[in-house]
């Protein structure tokens, strides 16, 4: 199985990249509208809340740009994610079109995404993080801006917590402070204090980000040992057999969305997870829910950092690239359209529409402002965006974190395993 996918991301590449070549010539079918306006497709993923809020800002871009037109389309985030390979595979990439944090490295090396560091006439990127700008740049290239941020974040119900009498989540604690800590509320309230993070990438990211190291190389290797791997897994395996952390039972159920986790579920009374998407929990734990900040390293390093929630780049064949620009200019840096989208993707990333869009938020959101704003200018750069292989690998890492947790690999097994196929695939 890890051969088959290895084989695919590689012919992926390969079709991407000749797709490109052989369509460069060809720009887009799509090129023009009525009355001789320019036309753009701009797609993207997410519910049918973003979608109105977008073609809302969409009709406002039309106002201000005339001599423009867009065609907007969107699905949900895997159904798009099919119809983008097989769009990008086929030379018939979008104008503009939303992109994951692991699409970059795909399409970018595949030669689908525009170099969107030669428009800077048509966009501004002066008022975003520059760390958070380079997330979205591979070899020196500006291919993608980030468009919102988020940053992980321990979820937790504070009513439950609070009645076990255990000290709340806080800023500064240490993971050896954190699982202290999970112990207690388990004992005390009779169900596992957190989520079993050994099946998280994502947590494991931050637990070795905290000592200086990575999940990847600058070159796109891997940035970790299997004694790093083995050291996390033997410290949550064992926080699992004393019952701190949810059972591989819970675990094993988990598939992206919060109703069938351990906190939604009511088997657990904190998780992991990233803070805007962390609002789903909302009616499932009620007004209790609350974000704290990651634990750090035990010299007080953290690990965690400000990711883009989404990017938005251009096709590298638009026959418009000058125009593709200035939309994705309007939805980053416009005023107005700020207001229209609020935090429909996350925490906006231009620093003055930021403090303009984050008074008038409501409900969770503002729990997601306050806690950024909480965590602001204490986290250090983000990596880079992680190489294609990683998709593949974040499903192998929790299959082979299963395999610890049922008791069939130990720790050192099973991150061996995954060190092994790792190198595979990214190769």
């Amino acid at each position: 199985m890890p051969g088959n996918r290895t084989k695919r991301s590689c012919a992926l590449l390969v079709t991407l990249a000749l797709s490109a070549l052989l369509t460069a010539c060809g720009g887009s079918d799509d090129t023009s509208g009525g009355g001789g306006k320019v036309t753009l497709r701009y797609t993207w993923w997410g519910n049918p809340d973003r979608a109105a809020r977008t073609d809302q800002a969409v009709a406002l871009f039309k106002k201000k740009h005339p001599g423009i037109d867009v065609q907007t389309s969107f699905a949900g985030y895997d159904a798009y994610k099919q119809k983008l390979a097989t769009q990008a595979a086929g030379g018939d990439a979008p104008d503009v079109m939303q992109l994951d944090y692991r699409m970059i490295d795909q399409y970018a090396s595949g030669g689908v995404l525009l170099d969107l560091g030669k428009r800077s006439t048509e966009l501004s990127t002066a008022e975003i993080d520059k760390g958070l700008l380079a997330t979205g740049r591979l070899g020196g290239t500006q291919f993608a801006i980030p468009m919102a941020r988020g940053t992980e974040a321990v979820v937790y119900d504070a009513k439950q917590w609070k009645a076990t009498g255990v000290a709340l989540p806080r800023a500064g604690w240490t993971w050896d402070e954190w699982a202290d800590s999970v112990r207690e509320v388990a004992r005390a309230s009779g169900k596992p204090g957190s989520i079993d993070p050994g099946q998280s990438e994502d947590c494991f990211e931050v637990w070795l980000r905290g000592q200086g190291k990575s999940l990847y190389t600058k070159d796109g290797g891997l940035g970790f040992t299997a004694d790093d791997l083995t050291r996390w897994w033997t410290f949550t395996d064992g926080l699992r057999r004393e019952g701190a952390v949810s059972p591989a039972e819970q675990t094993t159920q988990i598939d992206g969305s919060v109703e069938n986790t351990p906190l939604g579920r009511g088997k657990a009374v904190s998780d992991f997870n990233w803070d805007a998407p962390a609002s789903g929990f909302q009616d499932l734990v009620g007004e209790g829910l609350t974000l704290a900040p990651m634990p750090v390293w035990r010299d007080g390093t953290p690990g965690q950092y400000f990711k883009p929630s989404m990017f938005i780049g251009a096709g590298a064949t638009t026959s418009h690239p000058g125009e593709a620009a200035q939309l994705i200019d309007f939805m980053i840096n416009d005023k107005d359209a700020a207001k229209i989208l609020g935090a429909t993707r996350g925490i906006p990333v231009n620093e003055s529409i930021r403090t303009d869009v984050v008074p008038g938020l409501e409900g969770f959101d503002t729990t997601v402002a306050a806690y950024q704003s909480s965590v602001e200018g204490t986290l250090n750069a983000p990596p880079q965006a992680p190489p294609s292989g990683d998709s593949a690998l974040q499903n192998t890492f929790t299959r082979d974190y299963d395999q610890v947790s049922f008791g069939r690999m130990s720790p050192r097994e099973a991150a061996e395993n995954y060190v092994t196929e790792a190198k595979a695939e990214l190769r």
